[in-house]
């Protein structure tokens, strides 16, 4: 059965620069050979910024022509999330690009509030399923991380990913909450968040992860890189066989 070989890009990203962040970007990713799926952080061309009245149209149009271009030429989908702007809206938007240009967008759903999010940005109100070379993935922002009904496995993806600007003074949740959202789904779990001090002096130090359904971490990082690995579908599906703990969740809907 299809195995997925996934990477991970855990890096500091410069504030509120968009041209400086996907020169970054680019160094970082180009040398990567044999991926299916790269990964990176949450508003990763400008970091978490409450500005997009001024760099959300900059953001989107050259973050999305970016991914775009380097999804095409490295011969694997991208994502991230980026400002974006739609029907005079903003939104933390996540963009899912496939190298033939295929383009899928989730909207954050759940706004960071604490940090003023929900007053600069317009809520999403579904999540995003994608099939991707044999695989069913969630990708969800951050925050979204807290709530688990809206993470629940209702339609048996194969991974939940979160992308994130994670702040280190919560570090200890973040770990926790990954191991149990992928625990209670059956599923892979991919975390990618950011490290370094952002414009608002909040301090990041990744975390970024890859957890297995058992809730095992098969990969974790600190550190300025990028690290791949590749995910095996069967174990998966066996394990859920095995133990069939998804037939006997709750009939319910959040929406």
């Amino acid at each position: 059965m299809q195995a997925i070989n996934i990477a991970v890009v855990q890096t500091h990203l410069y504030w509120e620069d968009v041209e400086a962040n996907l020169a970054h970007f680019e160094s970082k990713i180009e040398g990567i050979r044999d991926c299916d799926l790269i990964v990176l952080p949450e508003m990763f061309s400008t970091g978490f910024s409450m500005k997009p009245e001024l760099l959300a149209k900059e953001s989107s149009e050259k973050s999305l022509a970016w991914l775009l271009h380097m999804s095409a030429k490295l011969n694997a989908a991208i994502m991230g999330s980026i400002m974006h702007e739609d029907a005079g809206n903003y939104y933390n938007a996540l963009a899912f690009v496939q190298p033939e240009g295929d383009v899928q967008w989730y909207y954050k759903r759940h706004l960071f509030s604490p940090g003023s999010e929900s007053k600069h940005y317009t809520a999403g109100d579904k999540r995003l399923i994608i099939d991707y070379k044999g695989w069913r993935i969630c990708p969800l922002i951050c925050y979204d991380l807290r709530f688990p009904v809206f993470s629940r496995n209702t339609v048996n993806f194969d991974a939940l990913i979160y992308v994130a600007n994670w702040p280190a003074q919560r570090s200890y949740a973040w770990q926790q909450l990954l191991k149990a959202r992928a625990i209670e789904n059956q599923c892979y779990v991919i975390a990618c968040n950011r490290i370094g001090i952002d414009g608002n002096g909040v301090d990041h130090k990744g975390d970024s992860a890859i957890i297995n359904y058992l809730g095992e971490e098969i990969g974790f990082s600190n550190d300025d890189k990028v690290f791949q690995f590749n995910l095996n579908k069967a174990s998966l599906i066996q394990y859920r066989i095995d133990f069939p703990v998804l037939e006997d969740r709750d009939d319910f809907n959040l929406i």
